[in-house]
């Protein structure tokens, strides 16, 4: 077999080599991370390795795809209208803008703005968690027009994280209040806490609450319940390093459980 392609592809936030055909069909794919080559067909299996011979390094596993889990069925079952996996960062923001936006002589900045801003800066930093073995939903709707702005699943758990647009200003905390520069007080742990407690009655599992202050000068105070994690959005790696709560089983599936519109409509 002859005039086979290797092309860099990135799958689930997993940087992959598909090996195809000159008409583009994929016969395999290497993931380096995991030190496996998938091959779709094997009579291609020898063609395929010469291909990604320059590409290999070390020990490498090779086999057929793996047989769909409970979680990947359930997923592939899901109506489009009801995955909310396609949501991105600040979606219900993002329609929010479309639907009624600024008008043309506003004396005032839209806070919808600043707080698409603060979400899309939290959100990218916990994508950047995926190729660790993390999950990210963004908007995820509740009952009574709530929602979780942020859900991330991962080795150290599921957490909601809800970001707090603090660019270049003074971040206090005095539970269950924070203070946002000269702004009003809002009692901002009270709602986290409130987030987490409804996705853990709906996954039944721990929930942690997270706040997060993005471009935020300088955070004082804490919570005076260590249940609730504050993290600025450019510490939010930190949960990268943690681990040891879920297996990659356990994270699939509370994630294909997640992503489901439907779970979350009787809280």
């Amino acid at each position: 077999m002859t005039g086979l392609r290797v092309v860099p592809a990135r799958r689930h936030g997993r940087e992959l080599l598909h090996v195809t055909l000159p008409s583009g069909r994929t016969l395999a794919w290497y993931d380096h991370e995991n030190a496996r080559v998938t091959v779709l067909s094997t009579p291609d299996t020898d063609a395929v390795l010469t291909a990604l011979n320059p590409y290999l390094s070390g020990r490498v596993t090779i086999g057929p795809p793996p047989v769909p889990t409970a979680a990947d069925l359930a997923r592939l079952a899901l109506h489009p209208d009801d995955d909310l996996a396609p949501n991105r960062p600040g979606e219900a923001l993002r329609i929010a803008l479309e639907r009624d936006p600024d008008p043309p002589h506003r004396l005032r900045a839209d806070l919808r703005r600043s707080a698409l801003a603060a979400e899309e800066s939290t959100g990218a930093a916990l994508e950047a968690l995926e190729p660790g073995g993390w999950r990210v939903l963004h908007s995820v709707p509740l009952p009574g027009g709530d929602r979780i702005p942020h859900l991330a699943i991962g080795p150290a758990g599921p957490f909601v994280v809800c970001a707090v647009p603090a660019r270049g200003r003074r971040v206090r905390i005095a539970d269950p209040e924070v203070t946002v520069g000269r702004s009003a007080p809002r009692t901002l742990l009270s709602t986290v806490r409130s987030l987490a407690e409804r996705a853990a009655h709906a996954l039944t599992a721990h929930v942690t609450p997270v706040l997060a202050p993005c471009g935020a000068s300088a955070v004082t105070g804490a919570p005076a319940d260590r249940g609730v994690r504050v993290l600025r959005d450019g510490e939010l790696a930190v949960l990268a390093r943690e681990g040891g709560v879920l297996k990659p089983t356990e994270v699939a599936a509370l994630y294909g459980a997640a992503r489901d519109r439907t779970l979350w409509r009787h809280l």
